[in-house]
């Protein structure tokens, strides 16, 4: 069964974290610059490793090029 979480991003961070700030809602600090879907790979890669699955579990589902995303986890 499908999860669907909201997650805002901030890019160009000194630090990589995730914050759970409500249920189903995190935000999340990447160091990547939002270029080329690297800050999209870095969310990914962050998002897997917090809870612990594989990044291909992972998807965006809208917000691709926003910085409020709404992304499935499998």
């Amino acid at each position: 069964m499908s999860r669907i979480i909201r997650v805002k991003v901030h890019t160009h961070a000194h630090d990589e974290n995730v914050e759970e700030v409500a249920l189903d809602e995190y935000e999340v600090w990447v160091t990547a610059i939002p270029s080329e879907g690297a800050a999209n790979e870095a969310v990914i890669e962050l998002l897997a490793d917090f809870f612990g699955i594989a990044p291909s579990k992972i998807r965006i589902r809208s917000g691709a090029k926003s910085r409020h995303k709404l992304i499935e986890i499998e």
